[in-house]
Protein backbone atom coordinates (compact mmCIF):
# COMPACT_ATOMS: atom_id res chain seq x y z
CA UNK A 1 0.00 0.00 0.00
CA UNK A 2 3.07 2.36 0.78
CA UNK A 3 4.63 1.81 -2.33
CA UNK A 4 1.42 2.74 -4.25
CA UNK A 5 1.07 5.70 -2.63
CA UNK A 6 4.41 6.61 -3.34
CA UNK A 7 4.08 5.55 -6.75
CA UNK A 8 1.22 7.93 -6.96
CA UNK A 9 3.05 10.76 -5.37
CA UNK A 10 5.63 10.47 -7.60
CA UNK A 11 3.66 10.86 -10.73
CA UNK A 12 1.67 13.79 -9.54
CA UNK A 13 5.23 14.96 -8.74
CA UNK A 14 6.39 14.60 -12.69
CA UNK A 15 3.00 15.77 -13.81
CA UNK A 16 3.69 19.40 -11.54
CA UNK A 17 7.05 19.66 -12.95
CA UNK A 18 6.49 18.83 -16.07
CA UNK A 19 3.72 21.28 -16.49
CA UNK A 20 5.72 23.43 -14.80
CA UNK A 21 8.57 23.58 -17.61
CA UNK A 22 6.58 23.56 -20.73
CA UNK A 23 5.82 27.24 -21.69
CA UNK A 24 2.24 28.71 -21.89
CA UNK A 25 0.52 28.57 -25.51
CA UNK A 26 -1.78 30.07 -27.10
CA UNK A 27 -3.67 30.28 -30.57
CA UNK A 28 -4.90 33.92 -30.96
CA UNK A 29 -7.25 35.07 -33.41
CA UNK A 30 -5.13 35.99 -36.57
CA UNK A 31 -7.03 39.29 -36.83
CA UNK A 32 -5.58 40.14 -33.49
CA UNK A 33 -4.01 43.41 -32.86
CA UNK A 34 -0.78 42.39 -31.40
CA UNK A 35 -1.01 39.74 -34.12
CA UNK A 36 -1.09 42.54 -36.84
CA UNK A 37 1.66 44.41 -35.11
CA UNK A 38 3.70 41.93 -35.36
CA UNK A 39 3.39 41.10 -38.89
CA UNK A 40 3.64 44.56 -39.38
CA UNK A 41 6.73 44.21 -38.00
CA UNK A 42 7.91 41.61 -40.32
CA UNK A 43 6.91 42.86 -43.32
CA UNK A 44 8.93 45.80 -42.08
CA UNK A 45 11.98 43.26 -41.48
CA UNK A 46 11.58 41.60 -45.10
CA UNK A 47 11.17 45.12 -46.59
CA UNK A 48 14.33 46.26 -44.89
CA UNK A 49 16.14 43.38 -46.22
CA UNK A 50 15.73 42.20 -49.38
CA UNK A 51 17.62 44.01 -51.79
CA UNK A 52 16.09 43.57 -55.34
CA UNK A 53 13.14 43.88 -56.78
CA UNK A 54 10.02 45.55 -55.02
CA UNK A 55 8.59 46.25 -51.35
CA UNK A 56 5.73 44.01 -50.35
CA UNK A 57 2.58 44.62 -48.11
CA UNK A 58 0.85 42.28 -45.93
CA UNK A 59 -2.17 40.47 -47.26
CA UNK A 60 -3.28 37.81 -45.15
CA UNK A 61 -2.11 36.53 -41.66
CA UNK A 62 -2.47 32.57 -42.36
CA UNK A 63 -1.70 31.13 -38.86
CA UNK A 64 -0.27 32.32 -35.34
CA UNK A 65 1.15 30.98 -32.09
CA UNK A 66 2.21 33.12 -29.09
CA UNK A 67 4.46 31.02 -26.55
CA UNK A 68 5.43 32.61 -23.43
CA UNK A 69 8.95 33.10 -22.89
CA UNK A 70 10.90 33.69 -20.25
CA UNK A 71 11.95 35.58 -17.92
CA UNK A 72 9.87 38.11 -19.75
CA UNK A 73 7.95 38.55 -23.13
CA UNK A 74 5.94 36.40 -25.96
CA UNK A 75 7.69 34.73 -29.34
CA UNK A 76 5.34 34.95 -32.18
CA UNK A 77 5.20 32.44 -34.73
CA UNK A 78 2.92 33.20 -37.80
CA UNK A 79 2.78 32.45 -41.36
CA UNK A 80 2.14 35.63 -43.38
CA UNK A 81 1.38 36.15 -46.88
CA UNK A 82 2.23 39.29 -49.11
CA UNK A 83 1.89 41.15 -51.91
CA UNK A 84 4.38 43.08 -53.98
CA UNK A 85 3.81 46.47 -54.65
CA UNK A 86 4.85 48.73 -57.68
CA UNK A 87 7.36 50.33 -55.30
CA UNK A 88 11.02 49.36 -55.49
CA UNK A 89 12.86 48.38 -52.15
CA UNK A 90 15.54 51.54 -53.16
CA UNK A 91 12.49 53.61 -53.45
CA UNK A 92 12.45 56.07 -50.51
CA UNK A 93 8.56 56.52 -50.95
CA UNK A 94 7.10 54.87 -47.08
CA UNK A 95 4.98 51.61 -47.76
CA UNK A 96 1.57 52.76 -46.73
CA UNK A 97 2.00 55.17 -49.69
CA UNK A 98 3.31 52.18 -52.26
CA UNK A 99 0.12 50.31 -54.59
CA UNK A 100 0.39 46.52 -54.33
CA UNK A 101 0.58 45.11 -57.83
CA UNK A 102 -3.03 44.04 -59.19
CA UNK A 103 -3.88 40.81 -60.88
CA UNK A 104 -3.85 41.81 -63.96
CA UNK A 105 -0.13 43.45 -63.93
CA UNK A 106 0.60 39.91 -62.99
CA UNK A 107 1.22 40.06 -59.22
CA UNK A 108 3.05 38.43 -57.14
CA UNK A 109 2.65 37.01 -54.04
CA UNK A 110 5.32 36.16 -51.07
CA UNK A 111 5.17 33.83 -48.25
CA UNK A 112 6.99 34.03 -45.16
CA UNK A 113 7.15 32.19 -41.28
CA UNK A 114 7.84 34.70 -39.25
CA UNK A 115 9.37 34.86 -35.42
CA UNK A 116 8.93 37.86 -33.56
CA UNK A 117 9.57 38.46 -29.75
CA UNK A 118 6.92 41.39 -28.18
CA UNK A 119 8.86 42.46 -25.07
CA UNK A 120 7.80 45.92 -23.48
CA UNK A 121 5.11 46.56 -26.27
CA UNK A 122 8.21 46.70 -28.52
CA UNK A 123 7.95 43.80 -31.60
CA UNK A 124 11.55 42.86 -32.87
CA UNK A 125 11.70 39.94 -35.78
CA UNK A 126 14.00 37.49 -34.91
CA UNK A 127 14.28 35.09 -37.73
CA UNK A 128 12.12 34.99 -40.97
CA UNK A 129 12.18 32.44 -44.19
CA UNK A 130 10.43 33.85 -47.04
CA UNK A 131 10.00 32.57 -50.37
CA UNK A 132 7.83 34.52 -53.58
CA UNK A 133 6.62 33.53 -56.64
CA UNK A 134 4.36 35.24 -59.57
CA UNK A 135 0.73 34.10 -59.79
CA UNK A 136 0.03 31.72 -62.77
CA UNK A 137 -0.51 32.37 -66.81
CA UNK A 138 -3.60 30.97 -66.42
CA UNK A 139 -5.06 32.84 -63.69
CA UNK A 140 -3.61 36.08 -65.38
CA UNK A 141 -5.57 35.15 -68.55
CA UNK A 142 -8.82 34.85 -66.82
CA UNK A 143 -8.58 38.47 -64.89
CA UNK A 144 -7.02 39.98 -68.44
CA UNK A 145 -7.03 37.55 -71.23
CA UNK A 146 -4.33 40.12 -73.50
CA UNK A 147 -2.56 41.38 -70.33
CA UNK A 148 1.10 40.79 -70.93
CA UNK A 149 2.90 38.14 -68.90
CA UNK A 150 6.30 38.20 -66.70
CA UNK A 151 9.43 37.07 -68.53
CA UNK A 152 12.67 35.66 -67.67
CA UNK A 153 14.66 38.55 -66.51
CA UNK A 154 17.93 37.53 -68.66
CA UNK A 155 15.95 36.84 -71.46
CA UNK A 156 18.13 38.29 -74.71
CA UNK A 157 14.68 40.18 -75.64
CA UNK A 158 14.32 41.67 -72.00
CA UNK A 159 18.09 42.58 -72.04
CA UNK A 160 18.69 44.03 -75.35
CA UNK A 161 15.48 45.99 -74.37
CA UNK A 162 17.31 47.44 -71.02
CA UNK A 163 20.23 48.11 -73.35
CA UNK A 164 18.33 50.03 -75.33
CA UNK A 165 16.26 52.10 -73.25
CA UNK A 166 19.47 52.79 -71.12
CA UNK A 167 21.31 54.15 -73.95
CA UNK A 168 18.65 56.31 -74.77
CA UNK A 169 18.10 57.51 -70.99
CA UNK A 170 22.40 58.33 -70.88
CA UNK A 171 21.78 60.19 -74.47
CA UNK A 172 19.59 63.20 -72.90
CA UNK A 173 21.01 65.73 -70.76
CA UNK A 174 22.50 64.53 -67.86
CA UNK A 175 25.74 65.74 -65.19
CA UNK A 176 26.69 61.87 -65.02
CA UNK A 177 27.01 58.48 -67.04
CA UNK A 178 24.27 56.06 -65.19
CA UNK A 179 25.16 52.19 -65.82
CA UNK A 180 22.42 49.65 -64.65
CA UNK A 181 22.55 48.22 -61.30
CA UNK A 182 19.39 45.92 -61.50
CA UNK A 183 16.54 44.38 -64.08
CA UNK A 184 13.39 44.24 -62.28
CA UNK A 185 11.17 43.29 -63.99
CA UNK A 186 10.39 42.65 -67.92
CA UNK A 187 6.58 41.90 -69.37
CA UNK A 188 5.97 40.41 -73.35
CA UNK A 189 3.37 42.28 -75.20
CA UNK A 190 0.81 39.67 -76.74
CA UNK A 191 -0.95 42.44 -79.16
CA UNK A 192 1.72 43.55 -80.45
CA UNK A 193 5.64 42.67 -80.59
CA UNK A 194 6.53 45.24 -77.59
CA UNK A 195 8.88 44.04 -74.30
CA UNK A 196 8.10 46.07 -71.24
CA UNK A 197 11.16 46.78 -68.27
CA UNK A 198 11.55 48.05 -65.57
CA UNK A 199 15.22 48.04 -64.08
CA UNK A 200 17.32 50.64 -61.24
CA UNK A 201 20.22 52.64 -62.36
CA UNK A 202 22.97 54.29 -60.56
CA UNK A 203 24.92 57.48 -61.45
CA UNK A 204 28.78 57.14 -61.65
CA UNK A 205 31.56 59.02 -61.17
CA UNK A 206 32.02 59.15 -65.58
CA UNK A 207 30.90 61.82 -67.92
CA UNK A 208 27.71 60.83 -69.58
CA UNK A 209 29.12 60.38 -72.99
CA UNK A 210 32.72 59.21 -74.41
CA UNK A 211 32.51 56.22 -72.01
CA UNK A 212 34.18 53.62 -73.21
CA UNK A 213 34.03 50.48 -70.58
CA UNK A 214 31.44 51.26 -67.82
CA UNK A 215 32.63 48.80 -65.65
CA UNK A 216 35.28 51.25 -65.30
CA UNK A 217 32.58 53.99 -64.24
CA UNK A 218 32.31 53.70 -59.78
CA UNK A 219 28.63 54.43 -58.82
CA UNK A 220 28.37 57.42 -56.70
CA UNK A 221 26.65 56.62 -53.43
CA UNK A 222 23.13 58.19 -52.26
CA UNK A 223 21.21 58.11 -55.61
CA UNK A 224 19.44 55.34 -57.95
CA UNK A 225 17.16 55.88 -61.23
CA UNK A 226 14.29 53.68 -61.70
CA UNK A 227 13.34 53.22 -65.45
CA UNK A 228 10.16 52.26 -67.17
CA UNK A 229 10.52 51.29 -70.72
CA UNK A 230 8.78 49.72 -73.55
CA UNK A 231 10.68 48.78 -76.81
CA UNK A 232 8.51 48.15 -79.86
CA UNK A 233 9.89 45.90 -83.26
CA UNK A 234 8.81 47.78 -86.00
CA UNK A 235 9.21 48.12 -90.01
CA UNK A 236 12.42 49.01 -90.77
CA UNK A 237 13.56 49.26 -86.86
CA UNK A 238 12.90 49.81 -83.54
CA UNK A 239 10.85 52.32 -81.38
CA UNK A 240 12.63 53.05 -77.47
CA UNK A 241 10.36 54.97 -74.98
CA UNK A 242 11.60 55.75 -71.61
CA UNK A 243 11.05 57.14 -68.76
CA UNK A 244 13.15 57.43 -65.39
CA UNK A 245 13.00 58.83 -62.29
CA UNK A 246 15.76 59.49 -59.49
CA UNK A 247 15.53 59.62 -56.01
CA UNK A 248 17.93 59.70 -53.23
CA UNK A 249 18.98 56.76 -50.54
CA UNK A 250 16.24 56.44 -48.15
CA UNK A 251 16.12 58.95 -44.97
CA UNK A 252 18.19 58.13 -42.09
CA UNK A 253 16.30 56.29 -39.27
CA UNK A 254 15.20 58.74 -36.35
CA UNK A 255 16.94 58.88 -33.07
CA UNK A 256 15.53 55.90 -30.59
CA UNK A 257 14.44 53.55 -32.91
CA UNK A 258 16.62 50.29 -33.70
CA UNK A 259 16.44 49.09 -37.63
CA UNK A 260 16.01 45.69 -38.51
CA UNK A 261 19.32 43.92 -38.29
CA UNK A 262 20.72 42.88 -42.20
CA UNK A 263 21.98 39.61 -42.33
CA UNK A 264 24.66 38.28 -44.12
CA UNK A 265 23.21 37.61 -47.40
CA UNK A 266 25.35 35.11 -49.79
CA UNK A 267 24.04 35.12 -53.60
CA UNK A 268 23.27 31.97 -54.70
CA UNK A 269 25.20 29.82 -57.00
CA UNK A 270 22.77 30.64 -60.11
CA UNK A 271 23.01 34.11 -59.51
CA UNK A 272 26.43 34.50 -58.62
CA UNK A 273 26.63 32.92 -62.37
CA UNK A 274 24.07 34.99 -63.98
CA UNK A 275 25.62 38.19 -65.45
CA UNK A 276 23.78 39.97 -68.20
CA UNK A 277 25.72 41.30 -71.09
CA UNK A 278 25.16 44.70 -69.67
CA UNK A 279 27.40 46.78 -68.71
CA UNK A 280 28.60 46.14 -65.17
CA UNK A 281 27.13 42.78 -64.67
CA UNK A 282 23.97 43.58 -62.96
CA UNK A 283 22.39 40.97 -61.03
CA UNK A 284 19.62 39.10 -63.12
CA UNK A 285 17.57 36.27 -62.10
CA UNK A 286 16.64 33.98 -64.52
CA UNK A 287 13.24 33.79 -63.22
CA UNK A 288 10.69 36.29 -63.89
CA UNK A 289 11.10 37.91 -60.45
CA UNK A 290 13.47 38.31 -57.78
CA UNK A 291 12.26 35.40 -55.46
CA UNK A 292 12.72 36.76 -51.96
CA UNK A 293 14.21 32.70 -50.77
CA UNK A 294 17.95 35.05 -51.88
CA UNK A 295 17.41 37.48 -50.03
CA UNK A 296 15.67 36.60 -46.22
CA UNK A 297 17.52 34.23 -44.26
CA UNK A 298 17.00 32.32 -41.15
CA UNK A 299 14.03 29.95 -40.52
CA UNK A 300 10.86 30.08 -38.49
CA UNK A 301 9.16 26.62 -38.45
CA UNK A 302 5.29 27.02 -37.11
CA UNK A 303 5.10 23.07 -37.63
CA UNK A 304 7.90 22.65 -34.92
CA UNK A 305 5.86 25.02 -32.52
CA UNK A 306 2.20 23.85 -33.49
CA UNK A 307 3.00 20.27 -34.15
CA UNK A 308 0.81 19.85 -37.08
CA UNK A 309 -0.98 22.34 -39.40
CA UNK A 310 -4.48 23.90 -40.29
CA UNK A 311 -6.51 26.27 -38.39
CA UNK A 312 -6.09 26.88 -34.82
CA UNK A 313 -9.00 25.31 -33.24
CA UNK A 314 -11.65 27.13 -31.79
CA UNK A 315 -12.98 27.88 -28.16
CA UNK A 316 -14.70 25.00 -27.15
CA UNK A 317 -18.45 25.63 -25.52
CA UNK A 318 -18.98 26.25 -22.23
CA UNK A 319 -20.85 24.10 -19.67
CA UNK A 320 -22.47 20.82 -20.24
CA UNK A 321 -23.35 18.94 -23.37
CA UNK A 322 -21.91 19.28 -26.91
CA UNK A 323 -19.24 21.10 -28.35
CA UNK A 324 -20.41 24.10 -30.34
CA UNK A 325 -18.78 23.92 -33.54
CA UNK A 326 -15.27 25.45 -33.65
CA UNK A 327 -14.97 29.19 -34.42
CA UNK A 328 -12.34 29.64 -37.04
CA UNK A 329 -9.73 31.79 -35.99
CA UNK A 330 -7.23 31.50 -38.96
CA UNK A 331 -6.76 32.63 -41.57
CA UNK A 332 -7.14 36.21 -40.98
CA UNK A 333 -8.74 38.74 -43.20
CA UNK A 334 -7.57 39.59 -46.53
CA UNK A 335 -6.91 43.17 -47.21
CA UNK A 336 -6.13 43.21 -50.42
CA UNK A 337 -7.02 39.82 -52.89
CA UNK A 338 -6.00 36.12 -52.79
CA UNK A 339 -3.66 34.34 -55.20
Amino acid sequence: MRSLVAFICLAQLLSWATALSVPPIRDPNCDDPDVEQAALAAVQYVNNNHKHGYKYALNQVDKARVYQRRPSGEMYLLEIDLLETTCHVLDPTPLENCTVRQLAEHAVEGDCDVGVLKVNNQFIVTNAKCESSPDSAEDVRKVCPNCPLLAPLNDTKVVHAVEAALNAFNAQNHSNYFKLLEISRAQYSPLQASVYTEFVTVPTDCAPTGVIDPAACNPLPGQHGFCKATLTQKAGGEDVAATCTVFAAAPAVPDGIEPSPEPSVALPAHLDELHSVLPGNPIVSHLPHHDLRHSILGGASFESASGERGSNPGPAAPGPGPAAPAIPLCPGRIRHFKI
